[in-house]
């Protein structure tokens, strides 16, 4: 755990609340409103500022009353467990901060978006695809972010085809970027009546949702449009629109490879919107690749392993023998049922801490 000070060092308390200071005169300019998506942007910082200030103002309240705790038991009365219970709060709400203040890249403040594509395999891969997507939504739920369905094509006999979410909130991009690559799973499959031990994957990609800070000049000739009638799933809340929009672009990439990505939409109630929607996915997903790129020759350059190659096998769940392993970081856990409930912080807090510690 890193030491901390309020004035300067990692975290510094001081500048924060200056910056507070500054975006709050922003606000009350009489023009601030005149330019809504800029008015966006400069309120989206000055909550995380002041969300990153209130979380140091209660470590500070939780030190007060441990030193309170401390002058009882220097009197001779027994507050130990009153001790040990304020000391885990301290902890745990240090770790949380620490874990956030790492979160500095130009993206990480950003929505994410989330598609989910299963592997080969049919049905199994299917539901396996329908897992992952319960575990997000569970594991957003738990830590008050907004999930909106872009996209949900139901699978054949069970699960999904493909998903794509878009998840709204202070760092959403920041955390779900750890998630971005290849979930391996191992279990006896429930569609095999042989009750034989299958293998299915699915692929998770995670983007940060652009806006219009961010320039992705795409030609629109490489640009196919398919239109089809939305289907949403059955309690998944997609609207039921008349008309869904795919966007199919083909394209270089900055590496000379030729890149093929596929955005579609189905949530809004025109095609118009539905177009614009996945326009937006469209390029969000371009410039993370693209980023990708860029990572992985900074690395080759410097001659260090790149933190995640797109596309790679990242974690196994192996159900029989109640084990979750991430093979990035090597953290592992034998809690299955709670990971897939959505309890990714653990496996989100390590990849965060082994990227931070690479050469930038």
């Amino acid at each position: 755990m890193s030491v901390w000070t309020r004035s300067g060092g990692t975290f510094d308390y001081d500048k924060r609340k200056v910056r507070i200071i500054e975006l709050t005169e922003k606000t009350q300019d009489p023009e601030f409103w005149n330019d809504p998506d800029s008015a966006q942007k400069v309120m989206k910082q000055l909550d995380h500022e002041k969300s990153l200030v209130g979380s140091w103002d209660e470590l500070d309240s939780l030190r007060d009353s441990i030193n309170v705790f401390l002058e009882f038991e220097e009197m001779g009365e027994d507050v130990s467990s009153e001790l040990e219970a304020e000391y885990g709060k301290l902890r745990k709400q240090l770790e949380a901060l620490e874990l956030r203040n790492m979160l500095n890249g130009p993206d990480d403040q950003r929505d994410a978006v989330v598609t989910f594509n299963p592997g080969a395999g049919g049905t199994e891969s299917q539901d396996w695809a329908q897992m992952l997507y319960r575990m997000y939504v569970r594991w957003c739920e738990k830590n008050d972010f907004k999930v909106s369905v872009i996209d949900y094509q139901d699978g054949d006999v069970a699960g999904l085809k493909s998903a794509t979410i878009e998840v709204q909130g202070i760092n959403a991009y920041g955390f779900l970027k750890a998630e971005s690559g290849v979930h391996r799973l191992v279990r006896v499959s429930p569609f095999d009546s042989n009750a034989r031990r299958h293998t299915s994957f699915c692929s998770v990609f995670v983007s940060p949702l652009i806006d219009d800070s961010i320039e992705v000049n795409i030609n629109e000739s490489d640009v196919e449009l398919q239109r089809f009638h939305s289907s949403g799933a059955g309690g998944q809340n997609v609207n039921k629109v008349e008309t869904g929009v795919r966007l199919i672009w083909e394209g270089e990439l900055s590496d000379g490879r030729v890149g093929r990505v596929v955005a579609e939409c189905q949530q809004e109630r025109s095609q118009l919107q539905n177009r614009e929607k996945a326009m937006i996915l469209l390029k969000s997903r371009i410039y993370e690749i693209e980023k990708e790129i860029q990572e992985a020759e900074k690395a080759r350059l410097e001659g260090t392993k790149g933190k995640n190659e797109w596309g790679s096998q990242i974690r196994s769940y192996v159900f029989d023998d109640q084990r979750v392993k991430d093979h990035r970081t090597n953290h592992e856990t034998s809690n299955v049922n709670g990971v897939m409930d959505g309890d990714l912080d653990e496996f989100i807090k390590a990849y965060l801490l082994s990227i931070s510690t690479q050469p930038q």
